[in-house]
């Protein structure tokens, strides 16, 4: 936007987020017709995109949202002025009411003057972004938003531009009204410039409800109590609140933090997510939750993809074969490597512990995962999803402590819970 007039037990969810690889259910917003599931005025639909015309004001969703990953592709006309609205109840002035992202040819010369705010990317009237990302004139742009609980980071092709907390901002901007909010309608915010978006689509990353009735809480969101850390584990396991951060970096000999206390049968529940993202990509495969290895193609080679390399786990017993991956390859997280790789066990026990579908949400969003081990019985549920059922885990140890794993990947977690099983 720019105006010359005015330069439990259930848990909570929130998070910093980039994506990447979109893993969950994507919904597409634009069926690439018409405007159906939009509402609003001034906007056409041309050969799969909508286009804002001289009449174009707010288009926005018929739903409300509150935790998400939006992408969109966009094109600005030279000097095109557009916004995108978040957290819009609906009614009045989405800079204010709600939040409004900039989309905007900074470039042009009749912006030369402009407030650190109104660049593209910027939350108007409240957060500055990074420059210089926009692609010329008349060339496609791929951004994404991820909206989760009190966090915002704003994706500019492959770049972020903004990373924001909107608890901070509304501490500065008191009598912001939509800088409050937590959920609304999200659209456009037309100026009466011909932008054009396409390929709009949202996943929803809200958490799913977990009855903790009879957990208790193993990370106390204070301090490391109730977890062995040594001198050179201090300054990357870092408790920050309610969060637990790591950095990938411990210099400890083992790495690794884990719990005093040795547990038997157990089911934990956590949120965990990636607290970065990486430059390092690898090609991985696709497993087979038929067979327990990799898919291949017609010629018998597998069949791999390439994905940003992120990594890491949860020990369970003092064991490092009983380990349910946390990571970013093409199966999800979920998967028990020390057992699916030992060829020793039937291919039905090494099947049984693929995923049974990809449940991660992007990368930066929070995830939340039950996992319960039950003698040498595994299941695991990833938002909402069982992707591990029943799985057999031979010759597990009887107990012993939980680790969170060390791989190199900057991580974090909290929402801690445990309960033991007689």
């Amino acid at each position: 936007m720019i105006s010359f007039k005015k330069l439990p037990l259930i848990f909570i969810t929130g998070a910093l987020a980039t994506t990447t690889c979109l893993a969950s259910e994507s919904q597409t917003l634009f069926n690439g017709k018409d405007l159906t599931g939009w509402t609003g005025e001034g906007y056409k639909v041309k050969d799969a995109t909508i286009i804002c015309t001289p009449k174009g004001k707010n288009l926005i969703t018929e739903k409300t949202y509150s935790n998400y990953v939006f992408s969109f592709e966009f094109k600005l006309p030279p000097g095109g002025n557009n916004g995108i609205a978040i957290h819009y109840p609906g009614s009045g002035d989405p800079a204010y009411k709600g939040l409004e992202i900039q989309v905007l040819d900074d470039s042009a010369p009749k912006y030369k003057d402009l407030k650190p705010y109104q660049f593209h990317g910027g939350i108007y009237t409240l957060n500055e972004a990074k420059h210089g990302h926009l692609k010329p004139v008349g060339e496609w742009n791929k951004e994404t938003i991820t909206v989760n609980g009190n966090h915002i980071i704003v994706e500019l092709n492959g770049i972020i531009i903004n990373n924001t907390n909107l608890d901070d901002l509304a501490a500065k901007n008191t009598n912001h009204q939509g800088v409050k909010r937590r959920s609304g309608h999200v659209g456009f915010c037309g100026h009466g410039d011909a932008v054009a978006f396409r390929n709009i689509s949202i996943i929803d990353t809200t958490l799913p409800k977990v009855d903790l009735t009879g957990f208790t809480q193993i990370y106390n969101e204070k301090d490391l109590t109730g977890w062995i850390h040594g001198p050179r584990h201090i300054g990357h396991w870092q408790p920050r609140g309610k969060v637990l951060h790591y950095d990938g970096k411990s210099t400890a000999k083992d790495k690794n933090l884990w719990t005093t206390k040795k547990f038997k049968d157990t089911t934990l529940v956590l949120d965990w997510r990636w607290a970065e993202t990486s430059p390092k990509k690898k090609m991985r495969p696709h497993l087979d939750p038929r067979t327990g290895v990799a898919k291949t193609d017609e010629n018998g080679i597998d069949i791999k993809e390439e994905v940003i390399e992120l990594d890491s786990g949860i020990y369970f017993r003092g064991n490092q074969n009983s380990q349910v991956n946390l990571w970013n390859w093409p199966c999800g997280s979920g998967e028990v490597w020390g057992y699916r790789r030992n060829m020793k066990l039937s291919q039905e026990i090494r099947a049984a512990l693929v995923p049974k579908t990809r449940a991660d949400h992007p990368i930066g969003a929070w995830n939340r995962m039950k996992i319960s081990l039950i003698g040498d019985r595994l299941n695991v549920t990833l938002n909402g999803k069982k992707v591990i059922h029943n799985a057999q885990l031979p010759g597990v140890p009887a107990q012993g402590p939980i680790a969170l794993q060390h791989h190199g990947s900057a991580l974090e977690f909290k929402n801690i819970y445990i309960k033991e099983h007689n």
